[in-house]
């Protein structure tokens, strides 16, 4: 049986920072990674909470378009990890920060990020893919319901967003076949702030939990195969134009190479009126 309260609580308590005294950089902030039923904490942690930390040492007039990250070091749960941002450039149009995590004394994650300022111009993006609605789905909790433990407990109520699998999920079973794409409907159990900052920040935030999953469900795999071990290794995302997270967003995934134990994996963020809001790539290692 699922237990667990379905709330955005997770990612708001993960997007909380404490500015702190920098020790390497211009500016510091601390903040705690969320509880994982596994033994390190979920990347998409540091990816949300260096956006946080970025968009803080930037002016209110521009926006953070693109960031790339690495992961360097097993990050331990409920701990605090500081990040110091470096402020590169601030020009008329664009910023351009890095930031550093450090948890126990040494560097465990890497990002740059570029921030513009908004301006008028022509618009071009692809199509939508078409998709089933999200409402005729099954929600993570329900798919689980044969399931028991905290990892099943988890995936149902425990990442803050409700995430809704085409052609089906990879949980304990590979549901919909051994094909390299898939599109996932994700939508925030909470309504958010309504901040510009803190959307594309769930974002950043909800991205990494499924961008490897096209990559197992090319290779037949599912999160409880025998032996599997995965771990994000980096990743790159642009944000396009505003949304909202806490209303349905299609995140239309792909599996690009795989090949050594790792792979790549693309997906789109596309609104409900067909918007591409952000595009993430994503390399990762994958051992089975």
């Amino acid at each position: 049986m699922i237990t667990g309260t379905l709330t955005s609580e997770t990612f708001l308590r993960a997007v909380e920072l404490t500015k702190t005294e920098p020790q390497v950089f211009d500016e510091a902030y601390e903040a705690t990674t969320q509880y994982v039923p596994w033994p390190k904490a979920y990347g998409g942690d540091m990816v949300a909470q260096a956006a946080a930390a970025m968009m803080r040492s930037v002016d209110a007039d521009r926006q953070l378009h693109s960031m790339h990250s690495y992961f360097m070091r097993p990050v331990d749960i409920g701990s605090t990890v500081r990040y110091e941002v470096e402020r590169l450039r601030d020009g008329r149009g664009y910023s351009t920060r890095t930031v550093r995590g450090f948890q126990n004394g040494k560097p465990v994650y890497a990002a740059m990020g570029s921030f513009h300022v908004p301006e008028d111009g022509p618009d071009f993006q692809p199509e939508a893919p078409a998709a089933v609605e999200p409402e005729s789905l099954r929600s993570a909790a329900e798919a689980l319901t044969e399931s028991e433990g905290p990892a099943a407990d988890y995936w149902a109520t425990g990442r803050s967003f409700d995430m809704r699998h085409i052609p089906g999920p990879v949980y304990v079973e590979l549901e919909g076949g051994a094909a390299p794409q898939q599109a996932i409907w994700v939508k925030a159990f909470d309504t958010l702030p309504d901040d510009t900052n803190l959307q594309r920040t769930a974002l950043a935030y909800v991205c990494d939990y499924t961008i490897l999953e096209p990559l197992l469900r090319v290779n037949g795999l599912n999160w409880s195969s025998p032996g599997l071990a995965t771990a994000s290794l980096d990743h790159s995302m642009w944000f396009h134009r505003d949304g909202r997270v806490d209303d349905w967003v299609l995140y239309a995934q792909e599996a690009i190479s795989g090949q050594s134990n790792r792979g790549l994996a693309m997906g789109r963020f596309f609104d409900r009126q067909g918007r591409l809001l952000a595009t993430v790539a994503q390399e990762g290692m994958i051992r089975a």
